[in-house]
């Protein structure tokens, strides 16, 4: 079989509504960067028998996903998009409650990645005079990260 290349516009990002197993899709998205090794941690575990070459352990593995876009809200009830809202929603909170879960693939995938816990932060809203006005949200993983079926 060839291999294509895999247009990133094609990512779907959910994040799971506060009713556990029904999820949605974060809109008005132009940039979705997930870093598979933002907050890893090393040990330095070179001796005197390394003779000289660095040797390191990796004693904590992360990631966190950047999200970038619009801001998305309809013109007549003033409703943000809906998982828009859920991240924000879940970026309010503290302790437990800032906790949430969001699943990503390429559509090409079998199968979604999820991260059942994860830290949502949004960043900053607004533009120049003749921008959109923009959207943005950083996901950490909080814990493990699993798999699930299409």
């Amino acid at each position: 079989m060839a291999q294509r290349k895999i247009p990133a516009r094609d990512i779907i990002v959910q994040v799971e509504t506060s009713t556990p197993g029904t999820w949605v899709a974060i809109g008005g998205l132009t940039s979705v960067t997930p870093n598979p090794s933002e907050n890893e941690e090393t040990a330095d575990a070179t001796t005197y028998e390394s003779v000289g070459q660095y040797e390191q352990l990796v004693m904590q593995r992360g990631a966190a996903m950047e999200l970038e876009g619009f801001l998305l809200k309809d013109h007549v009830s003033g409703a943000q998009d809906t998982g828009q809202a859920r991240c924000e929603t879940i970026a309010t909170g503290i302790g437990y409650t800032s906790l949430g879960s969001i699943r990503f693939r390429h559509p090409a995938d079998t199968l979604w990645k999820v991260w059942a816990t994860a830290t949502f932060s949004v960043g900053e809203q607004g533009g120049g005079n003749n921008d959109l006005t923009s959207w943005s949200a950083t996901i950490t993983r909080s814990g493990a990260s699993t798999t699930a079926a299409v």
